[in-house]
């Protein structure tokens, strides 16, 4: 069990904005929100989607293990872009590298 779609509310993101950032498919995004297992690369990937848009994340929170409320905000300033022309630039999943 993971906690994809709260992290993604908590975001306030669209299921194409995370896929975006998760580099896959909005309909991936939709089969993880449904319970298909989140891979632990994927889950890696949203740490960093969250972190760009200014939470504190961590494997636990993804997981069940540790609630979300009450996650850190970074102060993530000039940080934004950089994480979006990174997260722009990753090949998507199924894509030829």
């Amino acid at each position: 069990m993971h906690n994809l779609k709260p992290i993604r509310d908590l975001l306030g993101i669209t299921q194409q904005a995370m896929a975006d950032g998760l580099g896959c498919t909005q309909g991936n995004v939709g089969h993880y929100e449904r319970g298909q297992t989140l891979p632990p690369d994927m889950a890696k990937k949203l740490i960093d989607v969250a972190a760009c848009h200014g939470f504190a994340i961590s494997f636990d929170h993804i997981y069940g293990s540790k609630p979300l409320p009450g996650l850190r905000t970074l102060n993530v300033g000039a940080h934004r872009e950089r994480c979006a022309a990174e997260l722009a630039t990753q090949p998507k999943e199924g894509e030829g590298v």
